[in-house]
């Protein structure tokens, strides 16, 4: 395979994943970079929580399933779940609940929201919290993989390859055309020592 030859068919395999990874991670990319943004300018950024509190009574037969319940960390009987999940309009699900001789608390945080449940064990008590802080924090949240869940977590280690991909092919199709470009690897180096610069500078 001659110069020419070799040449073409790395331009066209760089070129080929270049735009593979460009499409996986632009969406993400989209995201990412406009919550930087808004993470970046938080203090700034007003919202105004938007905070549901209910307070039910547990049915008896329901109570008496909790009476079986240990001290630790345990999820709810399905049955009182179920319950809860259908008057509070939630999903409990199989999370850890925190349970002592007076209460069972479940603590229920999302991506822009916290959330808390307490059920008193005595006479059945329920009261639950819920605060909201809005779309903005919502989408900071998933940036940072805050209370996402694992599903989220394998997303941003998918996009995070697709990065590293389309960076990577990126960088090789730069020294590939860098011949006809002359200003190629002064402006890669100007991306390199501004950040440097400014973390020496700046940051203390």
């Amino acid at each position: 395979m001659g110069g020419q030859q070799r040449r073409g068919f790395w331009l066209r395999t760089l070129h080929h994943w270049h735009w593979i990874s460009s499409a996986v991670c632009l969406i993400g990319m989209l995201l990412f970079a406009v919550t930087g943004i808004t993470l970046n300018h938080a203090a700034k950024i007003e919202a105004e929580p938007q905070v549901t509190h209910r307070e039910l009574v547990l049915p008896a037969p329901l109570l008496a399933a909790l009476a079986k319940g240990a001290d630790g960390n345990a999820p709810l009987p399905a049955n009182v779940a179920t319950w809860l999940e259908e008057k509070l309009a939630i999903g409990v699900g199989r999370r850890e609940a925190e349970w002592s001789a007076e209460e069972v608390y479940l603590s229920m945080p999302s991506p822009g929201a916290d959330a808390w449940l307490s059920i008193q064990r005595a006479d059945g008590a329920v009261e639950y919290e819920r605060t909201d802080r809005g779309w903005i924090s919502y989408l900071n949240d998933l940036h940072k993989g805050r209370n996402a869940g694992p599903a989220w977590g394998w997303f941003i280690d998918v996009f995070a390859i697709a990065c590293l991909v389309f960076c990577i092919t990126g960088l090789f199709l730069l020294q590939l055309h860098a011949r006809q470009r002359r200003m190629t690897w002064p402006y890669v180096g100007l991306g390199l020592v501004v950040p440097i610069l400014l973390a020496l500078l700046f940051i203390h």
